[in-house]
């Protein structure tokens, strides 16, 4: 009889854990709907870069490394997506999950980045979901609220799409 009762109290819990987990979804660190975490880094070429200085503009936050292939695929349109898009409104802002600046700096002329560039830090990825693989890009609304993410490859037409039809809102 004890072994059913204390089997009934943990599922009761276990279920009251996952409701409660359920229903934060929407508001818990980036989720989409949630305010976008605030940070301050330090940019490769030695310049304060904070998430704050883009206010009103549609930002593209982009968690990435040298060393991956899919990040390296996206990029290239990245580039283009500021030069198209930036006149609108749209910031892109990359953060390299590298351990050492040296070969994002190298990355950054190589691949002509014309957008600040800065090495994460695992709290900035823990405060935004955690970032457990790369790439992993927000798309962060002029209210400053996280509008989508993407983990992953990104379908980058869709990501177009989706860029067009903030910076004309």
């Amino acid at each position: 009889m004890r072994r059913m009762v204390l089997l009934i109290v943990v599922i009761a819990i276990a279920v009251a854990v996952y409701e409660g987990a359920r229903r934060h979804k929407g508001t818990a660190a980036g989720a989409k709907g949630a305010a976008a975490p605030p940070f301050s880094l330090t940019d490769i070429d030695g310049k304060p870069l904070a998430l704050a200085n883009y206010g009103g503009k549609v930002v593209l936050l982009n968690f990435w490394a040298t060393w991956c292939t899919p990040c390296r695929a996206e990029i290239p349109q990245f580039v283009e997506f500021q030069n198209k898009y930036g006149p609108q409104g749209l910031q892109i802002v990359g953060i390299s999950m590298d351990d050492d600046p040296t070969p994002v700096r190298a990355f950054y002329q190589q691949f002509k980045m014309n957008y600040p560039v800065a090495v994460g830090t695992a709290n900035l990825a823990d405060s935004y979901g955690g970032v457990l693989g790369l790439p992993v890009t927000f798309l962060i609304g002029r209210d400053g609220k996280i509008v989508a993410k993407y983990v992953g490859a990104t379908d980058l037409a869709a990501l177009q799409k989706k860029i067009e039809g903030l910076v004309t809102e």
